[in-house]
């Protein structure tokens, strides 16, 4: 299993699908551009990246609109936590630090 140190930036619903399917858990981060929070994410998604065994995705939805629907984004930033390629969790409480995203992605998850 290779291991994404720092985040990607995926450009479809097909490049997302495979990210998923390469590796066991995901954080992915839903952005559009001149969004300053999403911006702000960034440097902390990678410190995230490089901390922890889960790869991190960065997706623009304005670029692919069928990802609106798939994610049901109605608000950026958006996260969405996957394991095995199924969604576990999602948050969308705008800006968030390391330390909250890390408790984000090592919650327990709930069987």
């Amino acid at each position: 299993m290779s291991q994404t140190r720092k985040p990607v930036h995926l450009a479809n619903e097909s490049e997302l699908d495979a990210f998923l399917a390469e590796h066991d858990r995901v954080l992915l981060e839903a952005y559009t551009d001149g969004c300053g929070i999403c911006a702000s994410m960034e440097p902390v998604l990678g410190n995230v990246a490089r901390a922890t065994d889960v790869a991190v995705a960065l997706v623009n939805p304005r670029d692919d609109p069928p990802l609106v629907e798939r994610l049901q984004v109605t608000s950026v930033p958006l996260l969405v936590y996957y394991e095995d390629g199924e969604e576990v969790r999602r948050l969308a409480d705008g800006f968030q630090g390391a330390d909250a995203v890390l408790e984000f992605v090592d919650e327990p998850v709930e069987a």
